[in-house]
């Protein structure tokens, strides 16, 4: 797959919201794509242990059915977007979410992992909340996502030729996140003035939504125990002997690496970064 979008530095600026804002970051998606097949992908043979460990994890019916959801709230907005462009971009982002999910069951196939029955998936009343939930999530997850997949590469708990094989989809959490927020700032500066505070309602909503989903799953994962170290009990659940501090600069430092690899006139998700520094800063203090 294609490791970066971008050419060398570039000096010229462009307006959020302007229609090179919107070529730049849909052509990004679109000519990054990686034509991958889950059905063709081989599998590593893991040792008991290593599969065990891995059968172990308490994240693969989330995981699953968090994948599920998010084509079919990502398709469901491409199907009322009227821009060629925008559309299409927004069209291979559900795809590769479909296709996530399809790596995902494989990969459970595969180790005979044993998954809860998936609910019915449901069209969403309203694509644009069901987009932004999608996407915001993804900004959220992917980000303590890149750390604990570095962090159990660094262990050892994930194999390396498991590493290598899942390496695709990281990279696409990565560009569906640097899309989103581009298409986030392109739509809230093209929309007309008097839509901007429902807008704005709209994307607090989608916040209060998403910190209470993540208390629960917490919950759900932890039995009750412990949900405020839930991102603490991944790592440890990795194998990683890591502290809190220690875990949030390793999700920045992969967060930079990954988003690094685009083209810096692209904005980049800003607020989950920014508020993992500032938890950073109160616990070494």
């Amino acid at each position: 797959m294609p490791q970066s979008a971008s050419a060398p530095a570039r000096t010229d600026r462009i307006r959020p919201g302007s229609d090179a804002h919107k070529r730049l970051f849909c052509r990004t998606l679109l000519d990054t794509f990686n034509p991958y097949k889950p059905a063709v992908i081989d599998w590593p043979q893991l040792e008991q242990e290593a599969r065990e460990r891995l059968v172990s994890l308490p994240i693969w019916d989330v995981a699953v059915q968090t994948e599920g959801r998010a084509r079919l709230n990502v398709a469901s907005y491409a199907a009322v977007t009227r821009d060629p462009l925008l559309r299409e971009a927004i069209e291979l982002n559900a795809f590769e979410e479909g296709r996530h999910k399809s790596v995902l069951s494989n990969l459970v196939a595969s180790y005979d992992i044993a998954l809860a029955p998936e609910p019915q998936y449901l069209p969403p009343r309203d694509p644009e909340w069901a987009f932004m939930v999608t996407g915001y999530s993804e900004c959220i997850d992917s980000f303590f996502a890149f750390g604990l997949f570095e962090s159990a590469r660094r262990s050892g708990f994930f194999p390396a030729p498991l590493v290598e094989t899942f390496e695709p989809v990281m990279q696409e959490e990565a560009r569906h996140i640097l899309f989103f927020v581009n298409w986030a700032a392109w739509h809230r500066r093209t929309m007309p003035l008097w839509r901007r505070p429902w807008f704005e309602l709209k994307v607090f909503g989608v916040w209060l939504v998403l910190i209470w989903e993540r208390v629960r799953i917490a919950r759900d994962v932890g039995h009750g125990v412990q949900d405020n170290n839930f991102t603490l009990n991944g790592a440890k659940s990795v194998g990683a002997d890591i502290s809190v501090s220690g875990l949030i600069g390793l999700c920045l430092e992969e967060n930079q690496r990954r988003m690094s690899a685009y083209d810096e006139r692209l904005l980049r998700p800003a607020l989950v970064p920014a508020l993992a520094r500032f938890a950073r800063r109160l616990l070494r203090s």
